[in-house]
């Protein structure tokens, strides 16, 4: 398919390297796309395959547009690329937003919310806002599996999204879909107990993996 990644932070690094791995055809949207110390510092990104343009131009060229900016500023960006030009897209959407406090920007909906509140018209999925970037790319890494999460409106774009992590190494039970764009918050505000897990292992490459009840046993509420 054809990616587009916003952001050239260490997510949208490693996402637009395993991607193009994987086969798929990806531009990697910066602000400053010409800087030559941004260019050096994504000298190992450029030689995996993914080009550098600038935001506008990653999402015309994308299928499935990632947004992997840091979520104060997620909107903000996306109004300067414009509705029309992300009408109908698939947006995969990775981020979280925090002050400078470290407290969450978004504490009572989610980034994905607002995202697809301002722009109606385009496909959001929120995803991967409860692991780490390495874990993102290489799911096998850990020592069992783990579970990882879809929220939005398009059953078809999940379907999509779905795909991807399938290229990322995520098998078919690892992938839970939560239901609407209003799941993204347990998604995003999740982010308070990935931190406090974090201090507590000494590490940020975990996962979380949700447990039913043994076979034969029924579901109660409560």
């Amino acid at each position: 398919m054809r990616i587009g990644i916003l952001g050239t932070g260490q997510v949208g690094q490693a996402l637009a390297s395993a991607w193009a791995r994987a086969g798929h055809d990806v531009v990697v949207g910066s602000r400053r796309p010409g800087d030559p110390e941004l260019l050096a510092k994504l000298e190992g990104l450029l030689a995996a395959g993914p080009r550098i343009e600038d935001s506008a131009a990653a999402a015309a060229h994308a299928e499935v547009l990632v947004n992997a900016t840091p979520g104060t500023a997620s909107v903000t960006l996306l109004r300067t690329i414009g509705a029309p030009a992300l009408a109908g897209k698939v947006l995969l959407d990775v981020a979280v937003g925090f002050l400078a406090d470290g407290t969450l920007s978004h504490p009572v909906v989610s980034l994905g919310e607002e995202i697809q509140q301002a722009f109606p018209e385009t496909r959001v999925v929120k995803t991967f806002s409860t692991i780490d970037r390495g874990v993102m790319v290489a799911p096998g890494s850990l020592e069992g599996p783990s579970t990882v999460f879809l929220s939005g409106e398009d059953a078809e774009a999940k379907q999509v999204v779905h795909g991807l992590l399938a290229d990322l190494g995520w098998p078919d039970d690892s992938v839970l879909d939560l239901g609407g764009i209003a799941t993204a918050r347990g998604q995003e505000h999740f982010a308070d107990l990935f931190v406090a897990v974090a201090r507590a292992t000494g590490t940020y490459e975990f996962g979380i993996r949700v447990v039913l009840p043994a076979a034969g046993r029924g579901v109660t509420g409560g």
